[in-house]
C-alpha cells in the first residue's frame, strides 16, 4: 500500500486533504484511509489507483510550509540511518568556519557552495579548503567546535528514537573527524566516519590524508553497514544536502535531501525543504508521544 505523509513545519492548511484529492483525482488516482500522526501537523494518507513514481510527481511542492513523502508502507520503520554532518545533521559548514580563523571565509564559502552544487570535482575541492586551513592550531578546531557548531533542529529526537527501536544511525561526513566525532557523541549516533587532518605537533599542515572520504565512500558504508548488520537496502534512510551525499542517497530504501541544493533534491526519494529532522519520524509513523527527547 502507497503512503502520503504530509507533514507541515506548523500547521497543514486547511485546504492541505482537498488539495491533495483534488491532484490525485486529475490522475485518476483517490485517497482512502487517513490516519492523523498529530493534530493539524502530520497526517498519513493511503493512495489507491496509482503508481509509487506517479505519487511522488504529483505531491513534489505540494504546498508552501508542507513537506510530503511518498512511500510504501512496507519497511517504513528503517532499521539503519545514515546521515551528512554538514549543513544536515548540524548547520555549519564546518571547513567554512575554521577557515574564517585563518581569514580565508569567502574563499572556502565559494568553493564549498560549487562542490555541493556539483561543479567541482569533491576530492579537489576538499584538498584546496583544506590548504586554506594551514597554520591552524588543534586549540582553534576545539574553539570552533565549542563556539560554532549548531545541530539541526530535532536531529537529536531522531537519532535517539531511532536508537531506541533498534536502529542503527551512523554519521557520514565529508569533512573532518575531528568535528564529527564529538557531534556524533552529542546526537548519539553510533559511530562517525570522516575524512583525517594532517598535524605537525600541534599545527594544521593544510593537507588531508588519503584515503579521502568522498561521494561513492559513503554509499560503500551504507552498503558495508547493511552486510555487518544483515538489513536490506530497503530498510535504510539516507540524509543529505549536497552533491556528494547523492550516490547515498540514490541507494538507500528512502533517500532524503534535506534543506538541500536542487540538483541533490531531483536525485531524492523524498526532500524536507520546510520542516525540521522530526520530519524523518512522522515519516516512518512515529507520532510525538513515541519520540525520545
Amino acid at each position: 500500500m502507497l503512503i502520503a505523509t504530509l507533514i507541515a513545519a506548523k500547521s497543514l492548511p486547511v485546504d492541505a486533504l482537498d488539495h491533495a484529492q483534488s491532484i490525485l483525482a486529475a490522475k485518476g488516482a483517490k485517497i482512502g484511509d487517513q490516519k492523523w500522526l498529530a493534530p493539524e501537523k502530520a497526517v498519513d494518507l493511503s493512495l489507491d489507483g496509482i503508481t509509487l513514481a506517479d505519487a511522488r510527481v504529483v505531491f513534489a511542492d505540494f504546498m508552501a510550509g508542507v513537506d510530503v513523502f511518498v512511500q510504501n508502507d512496507e519497511h517504513r520503520r528503517k532499521k539503519l540511518l545514515i546521515s551528512d554532518m554538514d549543513s544536515t545533521a548540524i548547520a555549519d559548514e564546518c571547513m567554512d568556519e575554521l577557515a574564517d580563523y585563518a581569514g580565508f571565509r569567502k574563499e572556502s564559502e565559494e568553493i564549498t557552495i560549487r562542490a555541493m552544487r556539483g561543479e567541482l570535482n569533491f576530492d579537489e575541492s576538499l584538498k584546496a579548503r583544506t590548504k586554506l586551513l594551514a597554520g591552524l592550531k588543534t586549540s582553534i578546531i576545539e574553539e570552533c567546535v565549542r563556539d560554532r557548531i549548531h545541530l539541526t533542529p530535532g536531529v537529536k529526537t531522531l537519532i535517539q528514537t531511532m536508537n531506541a527501536n533498534g536502529a542503527h544511525c551512523f554519521l557520514v561526513s565529508g569533512g573532518f573527524l575531528d568535528f564529527a566525532v564529538p557531534v556524533a557523541k552529542e546526537i548519539g549516533f553510533e559511530k562517525a566516519f570522516a575524512n583525517t587532518l594532517e598535524f605537525e605537533g600541534d599545527t594544521l599542515t593544510g593537507q588531508v590524508l588519503d584515503p579521502i572520504l568522498g561521494p561513492e565512500t559513503k554509499k560503500e558504508i551504507l552498503q558495508e553497514e547493511c552486510n555487518r548488520f544483515g538489513i536490506k537496502l530497503e530498510e535504510t534512510i539516507t540524509l543529505g544536502d549536497g552533491a556528494n551525499d547523492i550516490p547515498m542517497i540514490e541507494a538507500a530504501g528512502l533517500g532524503v535531501a534535506y534543506h538541500a541544493k536542487p540538483r541533490t533534491v531531483s536525485h531524492s526519494d523524498a526532500h524536507i525543504s520546510y520542516g525540521d529532522m522530526t520530519a524523518i519520524l512522522f515519516a516512518q509513523g512515529y507520532t510525538p508521544d513515541q519520540w525520545v527527547k
